[in-house]
């Protein structure tokens, strides 16, 4: 049914005025009591075998909503509503910005990917913060943070602009994320650079520690799939150097070449960000990387190209703990949260590990 609405509705309206239309819609459904309940249990099951502990987190299961549906912490009891066990709001930035001029959203519908350059449109993490801080959830979910550098921040004085939103948001983050990898931002996938990303990702640790000392806030760091194996073992170990908590392994690729993409060439040729089905095997192939040279040291999250339970399986058997997705949902519809989770529940049942746990990175241990 989705799939037809989708069809007749959507594809004809512009991808970002479509999104705003349904998050709305999702929102709306959130704020009404009997009818949030209802959804809840229809597409948000919980199964008990898929319970996960990651990053001194409980959580239902490992399937979460990746950065940049809900960018400024607006939706997140709606998004818990469709079954996603956490939800990763931003990236915001130091300052409010617009992001890059319209149209900056694409669907590549044959691909079943999207091409983004948003340009880390934000309310920024002042707003941000007062909007978690007066937050009354209605579904808990573990609630991750992200955060980018402001577009005309020159890249010199980028660690004092991250400081500036750990400080303010680390208070109401059950974990942070320092985005590094967006292709959108000029300048910043040059911080993916470990003599750039050392004093980066120290600062903002320190600016957590100091703002909430009742507690340790988890600190992650995510990268691009563009990077060179060598650097993907680079950043590697400087996280487990500086004690980072976890990787999120993969942003968005500015790879248009080799993915066997189908759709129309005005439309590969826009430039931005692709994510989506096409993004499936470099994302696994950095995630396996990663695990073989982190193992269960640090906590690694698996994002892009994650379409269905299967995927997930396999992103979990390469050494994700959690998985993440956003660009399928607008091709799947509310319902997809309820199929992964179904999905990897049944997976787990005839696989032969007993816990979730055990299955994280059973592939990469097995070549090892």
């Amino acid at each position: 049914m989705y799939k037809i609405f989708f069809r007749l509705v959507f594809k004809r309206l512009d991808p970002e005025q479509a999104h705003h239309l349904a998050f709305r819609w999702i929102r709306l459904a959130a704020r009404v009591p009997v009818l949030r309940t209802f959804l809840a249990a229809a597409l948000a099951p919980r199964y008990k075998e898929l319970r996960t502990e990651a990053l001194g987190l409980r959580m239902h299961g490992p399937f979460g909503l990746a950065a940049g549906f809900d960018k400024n912490a607006v939706g997140i009891d709606g998004m818990a509503m469709l079954g996603f066990d956490h939800v990763e709001i931003g990236t915001v930035t130091g300052e409010p910005q617009p992001g890059n001029p319209k149209q900056r959203l694409f669907r590549l519908v044959e691909d079943r990917a999207l091409i983004n350059r948003m340009g880390f449109n934000n309310d920024g993490s002042l707003r941000v913060a007062a909007r978690l801080a007066s937050r009354t959830p209605v579904f808990k979910p573990v609630v991750g943070v992200n955060i980018g550098k402001t577009k005309v921040v020159p890249e010199e004085e980028a660690v004092a602009d991250y400081v500036k939103s750990a400080e303010r948001l680390a208070p109401y983050a059950d974990y942070l994320v320092v985005n590094v990898s967006s292709p959108n931002t000029p300048g910043l996938r040059n911080l993916q650079a470990t003599e750039a990303l050392r004093p980066l990702l120290s600062a903002v640790r320190e600016a957590a520690d100091r703002t909430v000392s009742a507690r340790r806030v988890p600190l992650l760091v995510k990268i691009a799939p563009d990077l060179a194996d060598e650097d993907v073992d680079a950043v590697a170990d400087l996280a487990v150097e500086l004690g980072l908590d976890g990787i999120i392994a993969t942003n968005t690729t500015i790879a248009r070449e080799g993915l066997g993409l189908k759709s129309d060439a005005s439309l590969v040729e826009e430039t931005g960000g692709l994510s989506g089905a096409p993004l499936k095997d470099r994302s696994l192939e950095v995630l396996r990387r990663l695990y073989a040279r982190v193992g269960d040291r640090i906590t690694l999250v698996g994002v892009g190209g994650i379409e269905n339970a299967e995927d997930a399986w396999q992103r979990i058997l390469a050494g994700a703990t959690l998985v993440q997705g956003y660009s399928a949902f607008i091709y799947e519809g509310p319902f997809w949260g309820r199929a992964i989770h179904k999905g990897l529940a049944a997976r787990l049942a005839t696989s032969p590990y007993p816990t979730l746990a055990d299955a994280v990175g059973a592939d990469v241990r097995k070549t090892a």
